[in-house]
């Protein structure tokens, strides 16, 4: 039985992508390998909004600031004196699941991992405030430091830990990320009935799943839309818009050139939909745009994949590895090569089901649960197996 512990502040309070990927981990090690002991060390027992949507939950053992001064003071007890309460719990291995470790993290005495989801504010600096950047590349510099093995979601992330922080190839493990299996599941036709009539979706649509932030680039889907429309649309029909994600300022931006262009009812805009919508509306899309310029996975491509729709990414970062090699790609600022892959997939029905066929296989040889488990359990135990030849020594 090994006893393992996570940073597992995300787990418990976010619904971003690290929120996501943090959950995901905890419930297929501890779906897949119930035997070994699962740590999670929270700053705030208060705030724990999603960590009982694990299934498993109530097996996982929580921990929280044991002082009434570290609790008040949980943030940087998270990042510092949680080392402590490591090493006293007798943990034999330690992961951050979000970019970073404890910075006295060896002082426990165990082995550590930290899983690098990006590099992007080094990329693009300025959608980030400096004091971010700077304690950002602070963060994941230490971890991939001191960390004994450094887990990244894409080749792509690989080759930018390596570039810009010099981290040693062989100290890196790629294990990607996965999406939840609800994506996957057979939906009830009532259920797509009503999400459909809830959302006034029309038959057919376009879908973008993710932040409507600068970098994401859903301009591009949006210009294409209307270059269609002036050439008379397919088959006279214009093609409608579903934009689905959380609003930021370019949002706003996207919104006045809707305006402007006339589109407003082509494209639709919904922010805070129910998680449990999601799956239906990727299911009920005739096609799926993922336009964004940089990533460090990519998980609405993979969601988009397991609903079988079909995808059109962009090239420049490691989209390629989450859509496979029967999904299409474009460059984030070609516009008529969107517009051409638009028309040809949306006209295409041959092409359409191959796609859908592959993009399934695809997921499911690369990114299937029991495939990650294992690729993340066999991390564990390599590092394991070294301290434990190195203690013989």
């Amino acid at each position: 039985m090994l006893k393992i512990g996570f940073d597992a502040k995300r787990a418990a309070q976010n619904r971003t992508g690290l929120g996501n990927y943090s959950r995901f981990v905890l419930r297929i090690l501890s779906e897949g390998f119930p035997q070994h002991e699962y740590h999670l060390y929270i700053p705030k027992e208060k705030r724990m909004p999603y960590l009982r949507e694990i299934p498993t939950w109530r097996s996982l053992i929580l921990h929280f600031p044991r002082s009434k001064g570290w609790r008040r003071l949980s943030s940087i007890w998270r990042i510092g004196p949680v080392t402590k309460d490591v090493r006293h719990d007798g943990i034999q291995l330690f992961h951050g699941l979000s970019n970073e470790l404890p910075l006295s993290i060896r002082r426990a005495h165990c082995k550590s991992i930290v899983t690098i989801h990006d590099l992007i504010f080094i990329h693009y600096p300025q959608y980030y405030h400096a004091i971010d950047r700077w304690i950002y590349n602070y963060k994941f510099r230490k971890a991939c430091r001191i960390a004994d093995r450094v887990i990244a979601v894409s080749e792509y992330t690989k080759r930018e830990i390596m570039h810009y922080y010099g981290t040693p190839e062989e100290k890196i493990r790629v294990v990607y990320q996965g999406c939840d299996q609800a994506f996957r599941r057979t939906i009830p036709s009532e259920t797509l009935q009503r999400v459909r009539q809830h959302y006034q979706l029309p038959e057919r649509y376009l879908l973008y799943v993710g932040s409507i932030e600068e970098r994401k680039n859903v301009m591009l889907a949006v210009k294409a839309l209307r270059e269609i429309r002036n050439q008379g649309g397919i088959d006279g029909c214009q093609i409608p818009l579903i934009i689905v994600g959380r609003r930021t300022d370019y949002t706003a931006a996207v919104e006045r050139y809707v305006q402007t262009e006339g589109m407003a009812e082509q494209v639709r805009f919904f922010h805070k939909v129910p998680y449990e919508d999601l799956p239906s509306i990727y299911r009920l899309a005739h096609l799926f745009v993922y336009p964004s310029r940089i990533e460090g996975f990519g998980i609405p491509v993979l969601e988009a994949l397991n609903s079988a729709v079909p995808v059109i990414a962009c090239t420049g970062s490691c989209l390629e590895e989450a859509g496979g090699p029967h999904s299409v790609y474009v460059h984030p600022d070609d516009v008529q090569a969107m517009v051409q892959s638009i028309r040809r997939i949306w006209t295409d029905a041959h092409l359409r089901q191959v796609m859908i066929r592959e993009g399934i296989r695809y997921a499911d040889e690369h990114f299937s649960e029991e495939r990650l488990r294992n690729d993340l359990m066999q991390v564990y135990q390599e590092v394991l197996e070294e301290r434990a030849v190195n203690e013989r020594l």
